[in-house]
């Protein structure tokens, strides 16, 4: 059995009761969450004091506190860890920004080459965060697939699985989406 399949196996069994699959299943996605993390925290600012491995374990915690979650596949578990990741951050940026009392914003840089801005340029980490949130409300796929995409760097087709729509469905919200952002982040 291949990977991707025995870790969407396990995720039904924990997802039906089965808590101590538990143990056997985060060997198989440690290192992707690690891949995950390291993502996140690539985009941040260089004197940034969450490691990796710290936000690897927050993440780990709320994700087997989930409880109402019906895991359907790989996809669909790293895309809430990266909605779970997204949120530690962000708590984590407005709580240093509160002790600083306005002082320097969490930057991360939007997908290396900046897909959703056209080219490279810094963006703060809690204005994109607000701005998915108002995306959110207006289209939620949308939002949805920046997160999978941006913020879990799944691929369109992984993305689509995750989603359970078309890989043309991910691509055409997905240019609509980064052209909203887009707006959005540089008005």
């Amino acid at each position: 059995m291949n990977q991707t399949l025995k870790i969407t196996q396990m995720l039904r069994q924990w997802s039906g009761g089965n808590r101590e699959v538990l143990e056997d299943l985060m060997p198989l996605v440690y290192d992707e969450l690690h891949k995950q993390a390291a993502r996140f925290l690539n985009r941040e600012r260089r004197d940034h004091t969450l490691q990796t491995t710290a936000l690897i374990h927050e993440t780990y915690l709320k994700l087997i506190d989930q409880r109402e979650v019906n895991w359907e596949s790989r996809a669909h578990f790293f895309a809430i860890a990266a909605n779970l990741m997204r949120r530690i951050l962000v708590d984590y940026a407005r709580q240093k920004h509160r002790e600083k009392r306005g002082g320097d914003m969490m930057k991360l840089s939007l997908e290396e080459a900046a897909l959703i801005v056209g080219k490279e340029r810094s963006i703060d980490l809690m204005a994109l965060d607000e701005a998915l949130t108002r995306l959110e409300k207006i289209d939620e796929q949308q939002a949805r697939i920046v997160e999978l995409r941006y913020f879990s760097g799944l691929s369109l087709e992984e993305t689509a699985e995750a989603l359970r729509v078309s890989r043309t469905t991910v691509a055409n919200d997905w240019s609509m989406a980064k052209a909203w952002l887009h707006r959005e982040l540089t008005k």
